[in-house]
């Protein structure tokens, strides 16, 4: 518990400078729903599928995980848990190697229990698993708009395809931010731009080879909201149960404080 709350305290007191050290990508709105069991499930499933292999949950426990995602033990153990030796109350670790990892991919990869609380909350993460793009020059062949030279591969490129950098030609701007024209012809003046220069201009930065993915773009982010959901509500498995508590430890403060205003006005009448 202790080591628990030393990595929360420092999500509090370190998150400005955590969430400044990726790009200035604007990052898309992410609303997470701890009520949507169904979410919580797939994005347990996508986690399972796709990260565990390198990400562990090192502070959530398969039996919690099972509770509060409404999962029979026995369900879990068959389809989510792959190890036969594991047991239902143990933590969440994968058997990857620090070393090999970090001979692999130049730092082990980092566990994703508290991700969401110390990587610029859910929105960073949604945002960032949909702007992979193809990058030759990197070592796994993808780069990130969020995260630049990231040293990470993109194990969903099968579900959402293939995405590069899109380039275009679009008005070329004056020095007072005007389209310039060419005054014979009345046609405007273009230049190429890609990636970060055309979302600058209100255009989308990265072009989806159209097929090359096993899901549509709608269906890819839903995959990507319920695995940001899942990772969102293991940061802080007790949130809804803190939330409902408080409700009730409010209304009884305002019912309390009542007895508390009269027993005063009481007291007040003995000191006059």
């Amino acid at each position: 518990m202790m080591r628990v709350f030393l990595v929360l305290m420092a999500s509090w007191l370190f998150a400005p400078v955590v969430m400044g050290a990726s790009s200035t990508y604007p990052l898309d709105p992410m609303a997470p729903d701890l009520n949507d069991k169904a979410s919580l499930q797939r994005g347990l499933q996508t986690f399972m599928n796709y990260c565990f292999g390198c990400h562990s949950l090192q502070y959530q426990r398969y039996k919690r995980t099972a509770e509060d995602l409404g999962i029979p033990e026995d369900l879990m153990l068959e389809h989510i848990v792959f190890d036969p030796d594991v047991r239902i109350g143990e933590l969440m670790k994968n058997a990857m190697s620090p070393d090999a990892s970090k001979n692999w991919f130049g730092a082990p990869p980092p566990d994703l229990t508290l991700h969401t609380q110390l990587k610029g909350g859910p929105d960073w993460l949604y945002t960032y698993m949909r702007t992979f793009y193809i990058d030759e020059s990197r070592p796994f062949g993808v780069n990130n708009l969020v995260f630049e030279n990231v040293g990470m591969p993109h194990v969903l490129m099968d579900l959402q395809g293939i995405q590069r950098k899109g380039c275009r030609q679009i008005p070329k701007l004056a020095k007072n931010g005007g389209e310039m024209m060419d005054p014979l012809t009345h046609e405007y003046i273009t230049e190429e731009k890609c990636g970060q220069d055309l979302l600058d201009r209100g255009y989308a930065p990265l072009a989806l080879e159209e097929g090359s993915g096993k899901l549509s773009p709608e269906e890819y982010d839903q995959v990507i909201y319920d695995l940001t959901n899942f990772l969102y509500y293991t940061g802080d498995p007790s949130r809804q149960d803190r939330e409902r508590i408080g409700v009730y430890v409010i209304l009884f403060l305002a019912f309390f404080y009542v007895f508390a205003r009269l027993l005063g006005r009481e007291y007040e009448k003995e000191y006059h």
